[in-house]
Formats: C-alpha cells, structure tokens, sequence
C-alpha cells in the first residue's frame, strides 16, 4: 500500500549522509522545511523505522500535537511497534488555578514517565506547555512503583502500605480510578492508567492470579500476568517525611507573610497524608528536587522540534502567564510553590534541546538544501477540491498522467468500501486505505500523494471508537444503604432502616436487619427474608410516615394503589391492543443500499445502538403501526438511529417529518442531517422562525406537491397548512417539551403513520421493565470508549473563576458556553467577561433575538468564530458542538434537575476533558436546589443519566412521566413495589400465566450464612443476601455463586451451606413444598394445592426411603451424616421427583 513507502525512497544519498551525522553525534542539530500538511507523519515514521531510535517531539500546542499523533499512527500502522506513539498530556490547568489535575489525566501521565523510564515507549509527543512543567524524580517514581507478577510473592501488609502512600483510596466496593479494596485473599484496584480495574487473588502470599473485571458488573473479563502499581498524584506524601517537610513549608510560608490560619489549614490536610485539591502546586516542598521530562528520556532518544519559532513563541507567552498567575495566587493569599521550582524557562528548555540530537521540523521552506544544516523539501499541499468528488477525480488524473501514486485515508471500513466504489466508478487507479491524516500533500520526489477523505467530501472526522462498556451502575439495592433511610417491606409497610443485629436463633446466632416503624416499634429480619424488603424511593422531596405493625392500614394503601395501577394499565393495554388491530406501510428490504448507508456512518456503533436500529427496522417491515421510543443519553447516538429509519422509510418513496422543541435543535438536525444524506439523492429542508415566510411557503408546498423527501421543523410542521404527499415516517425528539394542544395533534397522528421518539431524559429502568409488552422501548446506554465524564464543579459566582475557566479552555484552542437564563442583564454579563478576558470574542444568543441575528450566532459559534456563546437556555437540547468543552452555568440553582443535566450534556462531546460550572449566588440556596445540585455532582460519571432518573423522583416526583395520580400512589408504597405491581397488572391484562411464588420454610438444621470475615463491607453483604433471596433459577444462584468466588475468593463452609439450603428452596418452590423440616432420620415435606406432584407415581421411585402420607405431605429417610451427606440425600430426592416431571412434560 502507499502509506508504506520505504526509508529509501524518502533518505536519498545526502539526507541519509546528514541525519546519520546527527545520529552519530557528529552534527547535534538539522533543520526539516517544506514538510507541509501530513508529510512530517510520513516523515518521522520513516526515520523511526531506518534509525530506530527513541523520538520525542515538542509541539506547539494541543492541535499540532493531535494531528501529528494521528499522523503518525496512520503512516506507521504497517510497522510493527511494541507501543503505539502516545502524547503526554498537559494538566489542562491554568498555573496556580487552585484545582489538581484529573486522576486519568495524572495516571497517564505518571504511567507514561514509567515507560519512558523503562524503555517501554518508543514516540512521544508533548506540547510546550507540558514539557516546561517540572517533574518528581525518576528515583522517587521508581521507589514508589509496585509490581505484581502471577506466581510471585508480595508481603500483603507492606501492599496495603503501598497503596495508601501512592494515594489510592481504600473502599468496599471498587468503582472509580486511585480506589482499593481487600476481602480476604483478594485484592481489588483501579489503576488510573487503566480502563478496567485489577482484581489479585493470592493463595497465602502468593500472586495466584490477576485479571481486570467490569466495573458495573464487578465480575472479572480477562486474565493478565502482571501490573505495575504506580502512584496516583505527582505529589507522594510520605508519613516518615511529612513532619521536617512541613517544617520547611512554615518557614517558606513566614518569609511570604501567609496568613497563619491558612498555614494550619493546609497542615491539617497534609498530615492527613490524602489527597486534597491543589496540592500539587506543593511538590517541590515534599521533593528533594524536581526534574523534567528531559531527565527521563533515554540516552539515545532523537528531539524533534515541530515549528521552532513558534514553540519558542508559545513557551515565551506560558513564562509570561505563569508570572503572572504566580502573582494572583500570592494576591489571594495561596501557599505555592514559586515558579522556578515548578516550571523551565525558555532558556532552560532550549538548553536542554542541545544536549541531544535535535531535527527541527517546518512546513514553511525558508532555505535552499545547499546548507549543511538544513534538508528542503519540495512538498505541495493538495488542491482544494471544492467538497466534490469530481474534483478529485480530474486531481487524481492528472497525478496519475505525471506517475503518481495516490492514496486516500479514510476512517472506517465502511467508509473505504464507499470510496472503492466511487474510484471503480471514475475508473480511477486511487488506493484506499483506513486511517485518518489531518491534511493531504504531494511529494513529487517520492512520487506520492495523500489525500484526507474530509478533503474531499468536506467533513473533518474526529473518530471515536466505542466499546462494550455500560454506564455507571444504576440499580444499587442494599449497596448504598445507610442508617435512616427508609424501606419497604412487602408485608409490613414502610420503616426506617437501623443497623442489623447478631440475635440468638435454634442454630447458634444469626444477622438481622432492624427496621423501625411507627411507635418505635422494631421488626427484626432475617438475612434469607430480604427478598421481602425493598429501598424506598418516593415521588417528591415528603417523607411519608412510617407504618404502624399489626394494622390493616398498609394492607388498604396496597389495595388502594393496585386499584389505581388497573386503571392506568387498561388504558395501556387498550392502546396496545388497538395499534396490533391496525394495519401500516410494510418498508421493503433492502439489505445492500441499507448497508450502503450504514458504513457510510462515521463512528462504530455500539451493540446498545445496533439493537436500536434493528428494533425499528423490524418495526418498519412489520405491518403494524410503529410507536417506538428510543431513550438514550445526551450524545449517546439516538439521532444516528432515526436516520437509519429515515433512509429505509425514503428508500420507498415515502416522506419523513423531524419535530423538534426549538429553532436550535431544528436546525442542528438540519445541519446532521444534510450532512449524512449528503452522498445520496434525498432532498431536505427545514420550516421554521430561521426561514422567511416566503422560504417556509416554499417548503411547505414541496412537501404537499412530494418534491421533498425529508422536512424538518419546529411544531410549525403541525400547522393546519402543512400537508404531505406520502407522509411514512414522524420522528419526535424530546415530546414532552411540546404543549398539550401540539401532544393531542400528535396522539391523532399516531393513528396513521410511523412514530418513532427520541429522549434523553432517562426513564427508571424498574418502570421500563413494568412497562414492557405495551410500550415499545429501546435503551441506549453505551458511552463512547474515549469520552471522559464532565468534571463538575459547584462554585459561589466570582469573576475570577469564569476568567480561569474561559482562559483555560481558550488555552487549548477550545469554546464556551455561558448560560444566563434571564435575557434582562445578559449584555450587563457579557461585558463582565469581556473586561475580565478581554481576548475572548462573544456572541449573545437568546430566544428574542431577530430570527436573521440568532442563526448569524449561533453559524459563528458553529464555525469557530466565537469562543464564547453567552445565551439563554435555549441550547439546552441537541445543540452538538465538539470544540465546546466548557460550559458555565449561572444562577444554577435556578435550573431544575434535568435541565442542569441537559445543559452539563451540550459539553464532553469529544475526547477532551470537558467541564461543566455551577454558579450560585453568594447568599443561601434553597433546599431542593442544594439537593439538585449536589445530585448533579455526585452524577458525573458517563451514563449518569438514569441515576438522575431516580434521583428526579426522589426531588421532583413522577406527574411529568405517570400523571399526577400515579404519584401519589408511587409516594404512598413506593417507586419499586409500585412498578412489582404494575409489570404484575399488565401481565394479568394481556392474559399471561402469573405463578404464584411458594414461600418455603427449611429446618434442616444447616445454618448458611454470609461471614463478616468473607465479605466485610456490610452494604455488600446485605445486598448478595438480597439477592441470594430473589433468586428463582438454578441458573441465577450459579451466576451469583460463580460472581461471589470472582470476587471474594473461595467460599468457605457457611457459604456452601447457604448456597446448598437454596438449592434445597428452588426445588420445593417448584414443587410447591412450603415446608422441609430434619427430625432425627427422617425429613418431612409440606406439599400445597396446586403441586405438580403425583403421589401415586413417587411410591416406587425412592422404595422405602420416601412414605407418602395422604396428600400434602411425605416423608423421606435419611441415612443421618454431616450436613453435606444429609443435604446430598435431600437434593438427589427432590431431583428424582423433578425428573419425573421432566419425562411426563
């Protein structure tokens, strides 16, 4: 292929005589011009395979060293690399901003400098700003790091040790990055420069095994040999140091004049000895030095200098703001480190660039090749190529009369098959490969030329590839469990949880669980009893009261609520019923023209995806109406899945309509839309308050007349003059944003053609699983793989820290977003900031703005026009701008819950960390904005957003999802017993078989149980009890049985019993045996009506051993054992009854 051209054809005679000097050590320094677009990609991918020799590249900034990366990769992917080429990240802080560096930020960093150290990374690329920082000491890196090998030993003590000084956070249940946990023989971590975290199981001190596990599941996934334990921070806390380091840092702080208070506060966190925000402005103080990334390098590695002049521009301004930001922090009074101990100059930096083989790398060609220290290259940018493939194909001619070889990178598979087509098309003689460059060239001499697919059709990919990796956890059960909160009990109502307790049984003692109720009345139950029990989610931020034992009030409040839950389930059930009695448009197949367009996508779908797709594919070829709702997270992809149905549904000639809230959301689906038909025949248009009267007239009768295949809209398309020729196919985004008198029109619609709903506001998943059966519902809630959860802060509005923040971002070449809902005062903010940052250019976009104005903005904004978009919350929904990775939201305690959510979802579109701001008022808050905020918060991980759903219920009630009566109902019995009994209603209604589940009580005088010692973390042990309980299938209790040995090792004897006594239940349950009880031989079962059993047909079965007595009830003899030889007699018994049944069905 192309981009395998070879070292020779690029190293003539003197280039290869020249960079062999440098190599040598003959020459220390060679300047590269004329390298324009991605030849210096090719170019260094080349000297790394002729010289092998460790690179490290400075970069201007952030862009530079992205696309170079890029670059690289693609033009070295025929290369066989240990590592692939990797950037060092900055800390994308401003300096002395009083916040520390994100933990993945940190981990990658500190796991890079090991590899470095170890000879473990072959191409680096920094930017400026990362290489001026200083570092903590290759030796004290090295001191710190713990490595576990399989088959090894570890001092296990020494490890815990370890872990707590290298900053990770010990826990009971390992979910997020620098936390730890031990039970027993095994050893959970979550290491911040991996993606899964590491589970170690040791036989004694033993290194038995170690493998990663899901984070949501927290069962394991793969096996690996070995880890590295590196510390979490650039910063180590050492308890043997702290005292004579803090010594030093009191002396610094009185030869500042800081103030004492703020001194005591500061050593008050450090003695600690865990992480607090911003300590690593501190590092020098617990450090016998610092050093840089040059002292980490090996000897033999090559510097690459990409831009020189303007890396010494760059590092000359970040000298400059480091002052600066220095003198602002000893202005408020903050203890840090000056900068001569945290960061390089730019005399230093250059002077550590002499010290090693140096290639300075332009694409500008400033000198003729006759200079000893200069090679010029004549490379050619490519032609701009008008976003057409025509004008490609008179390009690629023309190259290919002169004998040029051309190559196209493009992003995916799917993408390189279209592109073969079109190329087979033109007859064309063009290579395509997969892979993304960032800008194409022409190097006659080597007779290439590499075009980026973006190039051609106008469309610059920022790929993403996704994995297999669900949201944050979402359904806890007993795992967040504290003291006070309240439950509910299937039996007894609702009280409030306590403690559990040790009480005395007939076995020896025994856990339980203490709930009070109303009186101070306390009910103890028993671990295998709570299945019956139940967290309490209510419907609003009232508490009801708590029930009072031995009444029939909670028995009336569940009659009460079922009464009502009938009521709401008929009118599901009936519309269920009337759409499978209506008839639609059966879409044809079309398998190579849908393919087509699916590779043509410009990510990798996720599984949750495909399964969306495939729901409403399938409903389009059935011939029942379609009424599906797809429920996804903000970004997750839910707008791919309607231009799948979109293309199947104008692929048979018919018509779609888009509705959405706002004139912003309309025409961003304009913008989505148009983009991803661009290759294919579909006309698209859009009405709304962004077109003049007379373009929307002009839209509306090519929809009527059939002209057009796809229109989009605002609710201006539900207007009486808006008719179609062959309307097929309506998608709704966000439909609970539309008013009452618009839902009616729509529910009218229903009736005649497809609907199809999109929705990031997330649905409990308890209620979508009641709801299943009579309301068509796909969930998608797979992020991408390198998308990095929004970093949220809550922060008293002050003008400095929207400066930080908007400099911050500005600083990585990024874009704003400014929320300030009141349209009174927003000019009066925007020349706050504009003093504040007078840089920084700034929009203003609110909702009474003319319609011209508005789309001028916002296309600005779009463009990259803008840094700073300062609007309304009109851009709470859909608005998809990957460069805007900031958003700052004032008086947000103003914003309800989902609309904080919405707005934090408009960032951390891409692989950039993004951060989200809550600004609130100086003054108190109210309770229930304290609580939004605080929910917002703690929500932060990806997919957080059915988290959000429960927590809404808990603030906000359920009168927007069920109506204002089924809240009511919801506070009264709770969110999980009301969806139990509507999933059982709606079951009822459509006719389907409800077993009763038998209730079995065992004596066999086996006492199983959970040991504290086994699972030491209560809100664990609490929660596989549960559901240990709640199981109702052999196959359940295996997969939980197999999870528990994953993760806390080998199940001792108490174990076994337990797991022994429900296999013991499942089959009594199944029988119908409501009770097993041992009597010195002989053990005695309960048989209920309805038993599957037939007395008459056991009799020769087991001979003497089993005794039938009437019809209820048997009894089997034993041969008295231990409790396994007892239990082995008992399960072959009741397994031979089952088979019995098994041969009869």
């Amino acid at each position: 292929m192309n981009s395998s051209v070879t070292s020779k054809e690029i190293f003539k005679d003197k280039h290869l005589e020249r960079l062999s000097r440098l190599i040598e050590g003959d020459q220390l320094e060679l300047t590269l011009e004329g390298l324009t677009g991605s030849s210096q990609g090719l170019f260094l991918a080349q000297f790394w395979n002729a010289f092998r020799r460790p690179l490290t590249i400075i970069a201007p900034d952030t862009l530079h060293a992205e696309n170079l990366l890029g670059d690289l990769r693609f033009f070295l992917k025929h290369h066989k690399l240990r590592q692939q080429p990797r950037l060092f990240p900055s800390w994308e802080l401003l300096p002395y901003e009083p916040l520390s560096p994100l933990s993945e930020v940190s981990g990658e960093r500190i796991d890079l400098l090991y590899k470095l150290g170890t000879g473990q990374c072959p191409i680096l690329i920094l930017t400026v700003e990362a290489a001026l920082q200083k570092l903590i000491p290759r030796s004290l890196l090295d001191q710190m790091t713990y490595s576990l090998k399989v088959g090894d030993t570890a001092d296990r003590e020494l490890l815990e040790i370890c872990l707590s000084e290298n900053g990770y956070e010990r826990t009971g249940l390992v979910e997020t990055r620098n936390q730890f946990g031990i039970r027993g023989d095994i050893l959970d971590v979550f290491l911040p420069s991996h993606n899964h975290p590491v589970r170690v199981e040791f036989f004694g001190d033993e290194i038995e095994s170690i493998r990663h596990f899901d984070v949501t599941s927290q069962i394991s996934i793969e096996e690996i040999q070995s880890i590295d334990i590196l510390p979490v921070h650039e910063i180590v806390l050492n308890k043997n140091q702290v005292d004579s380091r803090i010594e030093k840092l009191r002396e610094e702080a009185d030869l500042r004049g800081i103030q004492p208070n703020r001194i005591e506060e500061l050593t008050e966190k450090i003695n600690c000895l865990k992480s607090f925000t911003g300590m690593e402005w501190l590092a020098p103080y617990f450090s016998e030095r610092m050093e840089s990334i040059f002292d980490y390098l090996p000897d033999s590695t090559v510097l690459v200098m990409q831009e020189p002049d303007i890396v010494k521009e760059k590092s000359d301004q970040f000298c400059g703001l480091v002052e600066e930001e220095f003198d602002r922090s000893i202005s408020r009074n903050d203890m840090v480190a000056p900068p001569e101990q945290l960061f390089l100059n730019t005399d230093v930096l250059f002077e550590n660039f002499r010290k090693k083989p140096v290639l300075n790398m332009a694409a500008l060609k400033l000198h003729d090749d006759e200079q000893s220290a200069v090679v010029a290259f004549d490379i050619k940018s490519v032609p701009a190529l008008y976003n057409h493939f025509d004008a490609f194909a008179d390009s690629a001619r023309q190259w290919q009369e002169e004998d040029q070889k051309v190559t196209v990178a493009a992003p995916t598979k799917g993408h390189v098959s279209r592109i073969n087509e079109l190329v087979l098309d033109k007859h064309l003689s063009v290579g395509v490969e997969s892979g993304l460059i960032h800008q194409g060239f022409h190097w006659p001499e080597l007779g290439v030329v590499f075009v980026a697919e973006h190039e051609i059709f106008g469309r610059s990919h920022k790929h993403r590839h996704r994995r297999r990796a669900r949201s944050t956890r979402f359904a806890k059960g007993f795992q967040d469990l504290q003291a006070g909160d309240l439950l509910v009990h299937v039996d007894y109502g609702i009280g409030r949880y306590s403690k559990t307790k040790e009480l005395k049984t007939g076995l020896g003692s025994g856990e339980f669980m203490e709930i009070l109720f109303s009186g101070d009345e306390k009910l103890y139950i028993p671990m295998d009893g709570l299945a019956s029990v139940q967290k309490y989610t209510g419907a609003g931020d009232s508490h009801p009261p708590l029930s009072k034992l031995g009444t029939v009030a909670w028995k009336r409040q569940k009659k009460k609520a079922k009464e009502s839950i009938l009521k709401m389930a008929r009118e599901l059930v009936k519309v269920y019923a009337e759409r499978q009695l209506s008839t639609s448009h059966v879409y044809k197949q079309d398998p190579v023209l849908m393919q087509e367009f699916s590779d043509s996508f410009e990510y990798v779908e996720t599984e949750d995806q495909i399964s969306a797709i495939e729901d409403v594919l399938n409903d389009l070829e059935n011939d029942k109406p379609m009424d599906r709702l797809i429920c996804g997270d903000v970004g997750y992809g839910k707008t791919e899945v309607a231009m799948r149905a979109a293309f199947k549904v104008v692929l048979d000639k018919k018509q779609v309509a888009v509705l959405a809230p706002t004139t912003i959301l309309a025409q961003q689906h304009l913008n989505t839309f148009r983009e991803r038909f661009r290759s294919w025949p579909v006309s698209i248009d859009m009405v709304s308050r962004f077109r003049t009267p007379a373009e929307q007239k002009k839209t509306i009768q090519k929809a009527k007349e059939g002209a057009l295949d796809i229109i989009i809209g605002t609710h201006r398309l539900l207007s009486k003059d808006v008719t179609f020729s062959n309307l097929g196919l309506l998608v709704i985004d966000e439909e609970q944003r539309f008013g009452v008198k618009h839902k009616e029109h729509l529910k009218k619609m229903r009736a005649s053609v497809d609907i199809l709903t999109l929705t990031a506001t997330p649905i409990p998943r308890t209620l979508h699983f009641s709801l299943m059966g009579v309301r068509d519902l796909s969930v998608i809630e797979t992020p991408p793989s390198d998308r990095l959860a929004v970093k949220s802060y809550i922060r008293k509005f002050d003008i400095q820290v929207v400066r930080d923040a908007i400099l911050r971002e500005l600083d990585r070449n990024g874009q704003v977003f400014f929320v300030h809902n009141q349209i009174q005062g927003i000019h009066s903010i925007a020349k706050l900031i504009q003093d504040a940052v007078p840089q920084v250019r700034i929009g203003v976009a609110h909702g009474q703005l003319q319609e011209q104005m508005l789309e001028k903005t916002m296309r600005q904004f779009l463009d990259g026009e803008l840094d700073l978009l300062l609007s309304t919350s009109i851009i709470e929904s859909g608005l998809d701008i990957p460069n805007a990775n900031t958003i700052i939201i004032n008086r947000a305690d103003r914003f309800g819950l989902a609309q904080l959510y919405q707005l934090r979802g408009r960032v951390g579109r891409y692989k950039h960390q993004a951060y989200a701001y809550f600004l609130i008022p100086g003054t108190s808050v109210s309770d229930d904005a304290r609580k939004r905020l605080e929910a917002i918060e703690e929500m932060s991980g990806l997919g957080a957003g059915f988290q959000l759903a429960t927590k809404d219920l808990e603030i906000r009630g359920t009168g927007n999802m069920l109506g204002k009566n089924q809240s009511g109902q919801i506070a009264t019995i709770g969110f999980d017993l009301y969806c139990q009994m509507m999933e059982e209603t709606v079951r009822e209604l459509k006719g389907e078989k409800i077993e009763t589940r038998i209730e079995t009580e065992l004596n066999l005088q086996i006492r199983g149980f959970i040991p504290k010692d086994y699972i030491p973390e209560l809100n664990e042990r609490l929660e596989f009890y549960r559901r240990l309980q709640m199981v109702v299938h052999e196959e359940s209790l295996t997969g939980i049985i197999k999870e528990m040995k994953d993760r806390c090792g080998a199940l001792p004897e108490p174990v076994e019993k337990l797991k022994t006594l429900i296999e013991i239940r499942l089959l009594c349950q199944l029988l119908h045996i409501s009770n097993a009880r041992l009597n010195r031989n002989q053990v005695s079962f309960q048989i209920e009506k309805g038993t599957p059993i037939d007395p008459g047909k056991l009799a020769p079965l087991l001979g003497k051993r089993l005794t039938i007595l009437g019809e209820f009830q048997m009894i089997l003899t034993v041969d008295v054992g231990g409790w396994k030889e007892n239990a082995r007699q008992i399960l072959d018994c009741l397994k031979q009854i089952r088979e019995t049944l098994d041969d009869e069905s």
